[in-house]
């Protein structure tokens, strides 16, 4: 069996994050998004791949190429103009065989899950994963009748369960049909869903299996509740594979280090002394951490990275070749590449209120969140950040500034 990963989308709604690379390699946990989904996949016993690449598409080529440093075969096809998912997976016929497995690539899902969907033992019926959330307004509904669906709607205001679809499926070569009929939603693109709904009234059976373990990734903020999840249960690979107290001959590790509970360190990264480590934490390579740091739980700091004396980083994510040399607090943010904040930066992370903290007018449900920086960003000495602010690429931010709301790339905050 083959799996199908949905990679092309821009991921729009990522921004500022997704201007220099495709959703789905944001990083999580010290690996891509879809890294961690193919690793989830091939777990569940499938080491045959075809991903359907667009916005981007080089960056994904380019780090995966055929697949051969996982063990997998990956082939690539193109979606040229981001259509939809529907128009996206009629790029893989002829492609897949009778029976395949298709996932979006933005979501983290077991390989339990993955497993209880793709082994339905008829070959006729069509299998979806199906989740219970508290908001199902936000997605796309799913009404069931026994083990079988009997509706899927598009969002709505009222929906009449909150039973969603999770964006896993088991699939034969009648969906093929279904797609070259499939009309343009609403949203002018060719939506699967609506391709499925066509199968269930020409009297398919469409069946569901219960997903456990998952995240989509839909906002900036939701790559911490990934990150979160994966560092933290057990059923995730890379909570089995990744963490190893042992580490490699190749960590230079200074006296009076403190590591405590699951962290992983890369090749060639220097800790310093007066560094304390609370896992989970997972630290790329070629970095150098401390002098006198704290780095806290569910944090994940990238390669080439530089992480200084006095700072305290806490539930955060930091992208490769990011520098936070002195004197900062970053707390329940993402920071991306190549920033660099000044001596004193500081980053707040809760309203006085209690409130949920908002962002671009959006609810994040996180009562404790910092601050979005994207790609490139400067930040001057004794800098703050208020919570909820997102930060575009490129901007600078001048010394003892206040930064607050959404700022457009390439600004200047004096």
């Amino acid at each position: 069996m083959k799996a199908v990963i949905l990679a092309a989308g821009e991921g729009k709604r990522m921004r500022p994050l997704t201007y220099e690379r495709p959703k789905v390699m944001l990083p999580v946990a010290g690996k891509p998004l879809v890294e961690h989904l193919l690793m989830e996949v091939k777990e569940a016993g499938i080491n045959e791949f075809i991903f359907v690449v667009g916005y981007h598409d080089e960056t994904i080529r380019d780090y995966f190429e055929e697949g051969e440093r996982w063990g997998v075969d990956i082939q690539y096809v193109t979606q040229k103009t981001q259509l939809g998912t529907a128009d996206a997976l009629r790029r893989t016929e002829g492609l897949v065989a009778d029976k395949f497995l298709m996932l979006n690539g933005d979501t983290i899902v077991s390989a339990e899950d993955i497993k209880r969907v793709s082994c339905v033992a008829s070959s006729s019926e069509i299998a979806l994963g199906v989740i219970k959330v508290k908001n199902p307004e936000d997605y796309g509904v799913i009404e069931i009748e026994g083990e079988k669906i009997t509706k899927i709607h598009e969002k709505m205001k009222e929906p009449p369960s909150n039973l969603i679809n999770a964006g896993v499926y088991l699939l034969n070569k009648s969906i093929f049909e279904a797609l070259s009929k499939t009309a343009k939603s609403k949203r002018g693109e060719f939506e699967l869903t609506d391709s499925l709904q066509l199968l269930i009234e020409s009297g398919n059976n469409i069946i569901w299996k219960p997903i456990e373990h998952w995240v989509d990734v839909s906002y900036p903020w939701d790559l911490l509740a990934a990150n979160e999840l994966l560092m933290c249960k057990t059923t995730f690979v890379l909570r089995r594979s990744v963490f190893d107290k042992t580490f490699k001959e190749s960590l230079i590790q200074e006296q009076n280090v403190n590591i405590k509970g699951d962290v992983s360190i890369g090749d060639n990264t220097e800790i310093k002394s007066g560094s304390y480590i609370e896992g989970p934490v997972v630290i790329g390579e070629n970095s150098k951490i401390g002098p006198n740091c704290y780095i806290r739980a569910n944090t994940s700091i990238g390669d080439n990275c530089h992480i200084g004396s006095a700072v305290e980083i806490k539930n955060s994510i930091i992208m490769d070749g990011t520098n936070i040399p002195h004197l900062s607090y970053v707390g329940d943010s993402v920071i991306g590449c190549r920033c660099n904040l000044g001596a004193g930066t500081k980053i707040a992370n809760l309203r006085f209120d209690d409130a949920p903290v908002k962002t671009k007018g959006l609810d994040t449900g996180r009562r404790k969140f910092g601050a979005i920086i994207s790609d490139g960003v400067k930040i001057g000495i004794n800098a703050s950040i208020d919570a909820g602010t997102v930060i575009g690429n490129n901007t600078l931010i001048g010394p003892g500034a206040f930064a607050t709301g959404y700022i457009e790339k390439n600004s200047r905050i004096f």
